[in-house]
C-alpha cells in the first residue's frame, strides 16, 4: 500500500498542490493535516498515517519538510519506519528509501544531524564556561538561604523540632530540606 501525507502551516495555505502529486503516483490513502506546525511531530493526520503503515507499505510525502522540520526528528521518524520494514519517498528531493542512493542520502542526512547536535553541545558548554568565567551562577537559585539552613539545622538538632514541621515553616519539602542539609552539614560535622 502506498500512503500519502501533506501538511500545511496555516489555515489560509492550500493543499490542493501536494495532493494532486500524491494522487499522481498513485497513493492508496492519503493522510492531511492542516494549519499545523512541521516542528511538532503530534500530528492527528501523521499519526493516522503512520499507525495505518506495514511492513512493505510505503509513505510518501511532496516535499520532506511536509514531514516535519525537526531534522533529528525527522531521522528518528525513518529508523522508526525503516525497523517497522516500511519505505520513505519525497517526490520533490528524490529521496527513495527503497533504493540504494536513496538510503545513502537519508544516512548522510542523519549523519548532518547527528555533527548539528554535536555543534549545539559545544556551543553549549563553550557559554556555560564563559558564564562561569564571569563569574555568573549557573542553574537554579538554592530553595534555603545559608541562614534558613542554619536555622533548621539548630531547630532540628537542638529544638528537636521535627523534621516534617521545618520543612513547612520554610515551605519546602522534607527531601529538600534534608539534601540542603546534608550539604551543608557533611556527615562527621557538628
Amino acid at each position: 500500500m502506498i500512503v500519502g501525507y501533506a501538511r500545511v502551516s496555516t489555515d489560509e495555505q492550500k493543499l490542493d498542490l501536494q495532493i494532486k502529486a500524491l494522487e499522481k503516483v498513485g497513493c492508496d490513502e492519503i493522510f492531511t493535516d492542516h494549519g499545523r506546525s512541521g516542528l511538532d511531530f503530534g500530528r492527528a493526520g501523521l499519526e493516522k498515517a503512520i499507525r495505518n503503515l506495514k511492513s512493505g507499505d510505503t509513505l510518501i510525502v511532496w516535499r520532506l519538510d511536509r514531514l516535519g522540520r525537526s531534522l533529528p526528528a525527522l531521522v528518528a521518524l525513518m529508523d522508526q519506519l525503516g525497523k517497522r520494514g516500511i519505505d520513505f519517498q519525497s517526490l520533490t528531493e528524490n529521496i527513495n528509501t527503497t533504493s540504494s542512493g536513496g538510503r545513502l542520502m537519508f544516512h548522510m542526512m542523519a549523519a548532518l544531524a547527528e555533527f548539528e547536535r554535536s555543534l549545539i553541545s559545544e556551543r553549549t558548554r563553550a557559554g556555560l564556561s564563559a558564564a562561569r568565567a564571569r563569574g555568573c551562577t549557573l542553574g537554579r537559585p538554592k530553595s534555603l538561604s545559608p541562614d534558613q539552613i542554619a536555622d533548621a539545622f539548630e531547630a532540628i538538632r537542638h529544638e528537636k523540632t521535627q523534621m516534617q514541621e521545618v520543612a513547612e515553616e520554610l515551605g519546602v519539602s522534607v527531601r529538600t530540606l534534608q539534601r540542603s542539609l546534608r550539604n551543608a552539614f557533611p556527615a562527621g560535622r557538628g
